[in-house]
């Protein structure tokens, strides 16, 4: 009886997953698949070779076993590239197939249900959402107009910093005291670009800002929504485990996604309330532009039927998560690496110095002249991408990519901060050297550097961006000094999080410069 028993348990866990994981092997050789890792358990897959950060611990397996890889991620077929050859494949040749979204939680609860722009399959609704946004969010004639908004909030910031660092001085007769947490101080910032952009409003600061309990309840599910849609859910890969998440993230998204309808909803009707007046509410206060909510329910006038109340919301809350942390981490990530390389800061001011002078402060059109501030960016984003993992693709038909077949239905996992991290195509990748980036133009190199995606689903928010951080970014080191708070170097360590966070937010000592306290005292 007891050898019957034994023997049982010999052939479950231990006979039965060696056979299963031989005759996987020899399948996959047979159907020309991509390679992969032998160990690739029942049910489980290869989802026991995951740690975080993932990026990290998936360009350890690429570079044990290859840049194209198949993976089992429980029932989910998965394709890993981490080589700008295999990239290309997939977002030229085979852009097309790949230009669907995997079915995930995160795009049924907050991507209504596979409607937005973000998680909507390919066709002709996804078509009419990117056109939407290209034309009316996104177009350089929207950013020309929506210009105003960002000086006058990087002007803003600069007041804000310097009337910290003159009250400082005063309480302590040392500037360097003047120690300021930039991730808060460019959340808050961005927050308010992109909500005076939206509706109109100003969320965070002294003067003309919303109502206080609405900007704490903004801000609750901006982060809310950073926490819930970065957070591991196993319901994806493996079915039996739904029955688990319903109680626990798939109940927190199901929250969240009624906290964000409702919190989008009414600034839709005050925005229509206002329309029906004869005073329209105006962008960025009193700039006579149209807010982009009025923008869309003009249209909304005309195409009651397509732009509705649930598109307008989808297109905000895109607009909205994808437009803040990932500007925010590139901008913290930009100046950590200055502060840490003040040889570099320093390079970057005298470039400013010599093309905008000392008597005006910069303004957008003299980014395409500091070469070597886009530079800085360019590493940064190389170095440090918001989206090291792009936004996950899915074949919607059988196809080729490196000689391998790829089934229908795959997922597909561009590792890109292997790709702009591999010491084969970048020398010294660690090494911060912006000069690498000298004579590049755009935002894409021969697929080894792509920080805003590419091919069909490509980050269409890439124009607002590079305005953005190349804007403040510039003001910052014009007007101020910046120095680490000590002696040792600031913490690069990565958090986690979907857009790779800085683990430790990045404190420094701001002190104006010398030549630049008469202009900050005008602002």
């Amino acid at each position: 009886m007891e050898l019957t028993i034994l023997s049982s348990i010999f052939y479950t866990f231990v006979v039965f997953p060696i056979l299963y994981m031989f005759t996987k092997h020899c399948l996959n050789k047979i159907q020309n698949l991509p390679p992969s890792p032998f160990l690739n358990f029942p049910f489980l897959g290869h989802l026991y070779l995951l740690k975080k950060p993932l990026h990290r611990k998936l360009s350890k397996i690429s570079a044990k076993h290859g840049p194209l890889l198949l993976l089992n991620f429980g029932s989910r077929r998965v394709l890993l590239i981490s080589s700008p050859s295999a990239a290309e494949e997939c977002f030229t040749k085979n852009d097309i197939v790949f230009a669907n979204r995997p079915h995930l939680l995160a795009g049924k609860h907050l991507g209504y249900n596979y409607t937005s722009l973000t998680w909507a399959s390919y066709g002709d609704h996804w078509r009419n959402l990117r056109r939407m946004a290209a034309v009316e969010v996104f177009a350089t004639h929207r950013l020309q107009s929506s210009q105003v908004i960002r000086v006058e909030e990087t002007r803003i910031l600069l007041d804000r910093l310097f009337r910290a660092s003159r009250s400082s001085e005063s309480a302590s007769r040392s500037s360097k005291e003047n120690i300021v947490d930039m991730k808060s101080t460019f959340f808050e910032m961005m927050l308010n670009v992109l909500m005076r952009m939206i509706a109109g409003k100003r969320y965070y600061g002294d003067n003309d800002v919303a109502d206080e309990v609405e900007a704490r309840r903004f801000k609750e599910i901006v982060s809310e929504t950073f926490v819930v849609s970065g957070a591991s859910n196993l319901g994806d890969f493996l079915p039996v485990m739904k029955l688990i998440e319903k109680r626990g993230i798939e109940k927190k998204m199901m929250v969240l996604r009624k906290k964000r309808d409702k919190f989008v909803q009414e600034l839709i009707d005050e925005h229509r309330r206002n329309m029906n007046d004869s005073n329209t509410t105006e962008m960025g206060g009193g700039s006579g532009r149209k807010s982009m909510i009025e923008l869309l329910l003009s249209l909304q006038q005309t195409e009651p039927e397509y732009y509705n109340d649930e598109i307008i919301r989808g297109l905000i809350l895109v607009l909205l998560v994808a437009g803040t942390d990932t500007t925010v981490v590139t901008m913290e990530w930009a100046l950590s690496l200055l502060v840490n390389n003040p040889d570099v800061l320093k390079k970057a001011q005298i470039e400013i110095d010599n093309h905008v002078g000392q008597d005006r402060l910069i303004n957008e059109s003299d980014i395409a002249s500091l070469p070597y501030l886009r530079c800085i960016i360019a590493e940064t984003m190389r170095m440090y991408p918001a989206g090291p993992l792009l936004v996950p693709h899915e074949s919607s038909a059988e196809c080729k990519v490196g000689g391998y077949s790829i089934p229908e239905g795959t997922m597909l996992i561009v590792n890109l901060w292997a790709i702009q991290n591999d010491p084969k195509i970048w020398a010294e990748p660690s090494r911060f050297m912006p000069e690498r980036f000298k004579g590049f133009e755009g935002t894409r190199d021969g697929y080894k550097f792509m920080p805003f995606g590419a091919g069909r689903r490509a980050c269409p928010g890439e124009g607002l961006a590079m305005r953005m951080i190349g804007l403040v970014l510039g003001s910052l080191l014009q007007c101020f000094n910046w120095e680490r708070v000590g002696k040792e170097l600031v913490d690069m360590t990565e958090g986690p999080g979907l857009t790779m966070p800085k683990l430790l937010p990045l404190l420094v000592r701001c002190q104006p410069r010398v030549t630049m306290t008469s202009l900050l005292d005008q602002i």
